[in-house]
């Protein structure tokens, strides 16, 4: 863990002490639970942002994605009679599509990453709208599907099954992220994109596979969030999820300008955001807050990471300035040869 993670880790213990002071209620099993499982899905929408952010980029569909994708998985199943084990890949696919083409019109075309985002907000929410009438998708009464409903909104000893499947995905992604070139590459290309296209690396490339990866998650938290709710309203259904996953993932250490942060780094900015929306539900605070208090996270993130590289580029200077001084002193104490004439 880098030293943003150790300082985000204090934070989240001290926030849920002084949390659990002020409301007892915090430490309740049905409430960590609930908690858990609450982080797990928001976590796995997270990391799919974090990937596109690392590359310079940015993914503002992703809220309109869990709605349409939802959708589609809660019809397919419930309507169609498409057994799940088929919809559910289904479901993954068409998030990876659509990921692939965020990526082409991005790195072909040449559009800018909020442009072609933006767009896939309205048009996937939109969509969603269109596929149900403006109606509202949700599971007949007494329609069940046991192993489905285990998978996804199930606990194994009294652990979620989602916060499982986030700390699956955190390690394979964490392996992606910073044990392989291909982390290594994105890195590369969120530091300086022209620098890693001269050095060799395919830059179209690594960049759709980002916004692939980002899709696929996507997808997967879409299904998760569909079985939670279990009735799905195009017209506010994940309305607002990418304010929650950029928050995550700026909170994690994620630079907005690429290049930095961590896996771990953004399944902690999770955390501490559904701390604090516990906070706000315990005290009893108006949920027309929540996205004040949204609001402010985003911008305490950004303002940290702003001075952070202003700290961090202060330092470069005086190390070259002092490194530069000794170098000059060592010449010039060096002894004069002798004439041999």
């Amino acid at each position: 863990m880098v030293k943003k993670d150790l300082g985000l880790l204090l934070l989240i213990v001290v926030v849920g002490i002084v949390v659990a002071i002020i409301n007892p209620r915090f430490l309740l099993p049905i409430n960590l639970a609930n908690t858990a499982n609450l982080i797990g899905l928001f976590g796995i929408l997270s990391i799919g942002q974090a990937f596109v952010i690392i590359t310079g980029g940015i993914e503002l569909s992703v809220g309109s994605l869990v709605a349409l994708l939802g959708v589609l998985f809660v019809d397919f199943v419930a309507v169609q009679d498409m057994p799940w084990m088929l919809a559910l890949p289904l479901i993954l696919a068409l998030g990876a599509v659509i990921g692939a083409v965020h990526g082409w019109l991005i790195t072909r075309l040449k559009l800018q990453p909020f442009v072609v985002t933006l767009c896939g907000l309205l048009i996937y929410r939109g969509a969603a709208r269109f596929y149900t009438a403006d109606g509202t998708a949700g599971f007949a009464f007494g329609q069940n599907f046991p192993d489905l409903e285990f998978l996804t909104a199930g606990r194994f000893y009294g652990v979620p099954n989602t916060f499982i499947a986030l700390v699956i995905i955190t390690v394979v992604m964490w392996i992606m992220l910073h044990r392989s070139v291909f982390g290594r590459y994105l890195y590369a290309i969120g530091k300086n994109e022209e620098a890693a296209r001269y050095s060799g690396i395919r830059t179209g490339r690594m960049i759709m596979s980002a916004y692939v990866i980002c899709g696929l998650l996507t997808a997967l938290s879409a299904t998760y969030f569909a079985m939670y709710t279990r009735s799905i309203s195009p017209a506010s259904h994940g309305q607002f999820y990418e304010l929650y996953a950029i928050a995550a993932a700026v909170l994690g250490g994620f630079s907005l300008r690429g290049g930095e942060g961590s896996i771990v780094g953004v399944v902690l900015g999770t955390v501490l955001l559904q701390e604090l929306q516990n906070l706000v539900n315990l005290l009893g605070i108006p949920s027309s807050l929540n996205f004040a208090v949204m609001g402010g996270v985003i911008l305490i993130g950004v303002l940290i990471d702003q001075q952070w590289h202003a700290i961090r580029a202060k330092r470069r200077l005086v190390s070259a300035a002092r490194h530069t001084e000794t170098r000059h002193s060592n010449e010039g104490s060096l002894p004069v040869a002798a004439n041999q004439d």
